[in-house]
């Protein structure tokens, strides 16, 4: 597991900490950085996969790609922090709690996409780390929407071991393993009629959505899956919908369960804003399966703006589905009138009754803004 991470002059980061633990949270408003730290680990996922991060004769490193399949930010001049004095970038990971640190320096080109490494890690048994081989999963914040078909691909489901960046796989996924189990038991539903991915993809979708049935399948002549979706009713089931027909979070949010009901302990996974197009109460759902799965030894990544996804993470505390210190909830700001333009990382701390300590300014208070308005 990724215990610890230090970012310096990475964009907005300038000398910041992340003490990380199962369930890790970043929040804050627009363009504090809180993606940073995620997009870090994206570009050493990526240049690892494009042999620019370690090469594999071992004959030479190349440098930090910035532009890739996991993500593009430009040049130099758009990651180096802008009122740096140092010209590099520096990060710092330790895995596992008696791991010596992964160091990492990249020299500072400012109109290059690819940065010269100045200081690396021994990359021996680098596999074994779950960033670098296949316990990992990555959802963008743009993912899949209702349509009429669905790509396929073995090598990413099979060979990967991937859903997609944007969950383009999850039909495919779902119509390939609907019927054998989930690798993580504790993570049935306690409504699923058995303990495969399709009982128990129907079972969180129904919090979602109550009665709703996925119903995936493949045409391997065309290459393409398609979705569709029943809804029970009383005794009966309803016919076909497209998914065009029943909103997009449904869809939308589907990737999300998938990944977390796939995932085994030591995978690490990043999930950009689960939330995006969900209920109050589907949100607050997936706070709950995503502390479930903490609990039972996923390493999760989330960053979100909803304070329901926060509150079924703090209802799960309550409720000892997951303690406490293993949650890291992480609220970046920014000063308005500093004259350095870099974040400060606050780390808000849940008590086993699922209070926080602090509640910062920005920090999921608009409700209670708009209501002493109202008031």
């Amino acid at each position: 597991m990724l215990e610890f991470a230090g970012i310096r002059r990475f964009k907005t980061l300038m000398d910041s900490d992340f003490p990380l633990s199962n369930l890790n949270v970043f929040s804050g408003l627009n363009g504090m950085g809180k993606s940073s730290l995620i997009q870090t680990l994206l570009l050493l996922r990526q240049s690892y996969e494009r042999n620019t991060l370690f090469n594999q004769n071992q004959t030479r490193n190349l440098g930090l790609l910035l532009q890739g399949d996991y993500i593009d930010l430009g040049v130099g001049s758009d990651v180096w922090s802008m009122q740096a004095e140092i010209p590099n970038i520096e990060f710092l990971f330790k895995w596992g709690e008696n791991s010596i640190p992964f160091e990492f320096s990249f020299e500072f080109k400012q109109s290059s996409n690819l940065l010269p490494i100045s200081k690396m890690p021994v990359s021996n048994h680098i596999e074994r780390i779950s960033l670098f081989n296949k316990n990992f999963q990555y959802l963008a914040a743009e993912r899949i929407a209702p349509q009429n078909s669905y790509v396929m691909s073995d090598y990413h489901i099979n060979d990967l071991n991937s859903i997609g960046i944007r969950g383009e796989y999850t039909i495919h996924f779902i119509a390939e393993n609907s019927l054998k189990n989930i690798p993580m038991l504790e993570l049935v539903h306690k409504k699923a009629e058995a303990n495969t991915f399709l009982a128990n993809i129907n079972a969180w979708m129904g919090e979602i959505s109550p009665g709703v049935r996925i119903n995936a399948k493949v045409f391997p002549q065309s290459n393409i899956a398609t979705l569709a979706y029943n809804f029970v009713q009383g005794n009966d089931v309803t016919s076909e919908f497209k998914p065009q027909n029943v909103g997009f979070g449904l869809t939308y949010s589907l990737p999300v369960v998938v990944s977390l009901l796939r995932a085994k302990p030591e995978d690490l996974v990043i999930i950009e804003n689960p939330e995006s197009h969900l209920h109050p109460a589907g949100q607050s759902a997936l706070g709950n399966l995503c502390a479930l799965a903490a609990n039972n030894g996923v390493q999760l990544l989330i960053e979100t703006h909803s304070d329901h996804f926060l509150n079924g993470i703090r209802v799960a505390v309550k409720n000892t589905i997951i303690p406490p210190e293993k949650v890291k909830i992480f609220f970046l700001h920014r000063q308005e009138f500093s004259p350095e333009h870099s974040s400060s990382v606050l780390n808000p701390k849940l008590d086993k009754n699922g209070n926080l300590d602090q509640w910062p300014v920005g920090f999921f208070d608009e409700w209670e803004k708009n209501l002493e308005q109202l008031l």
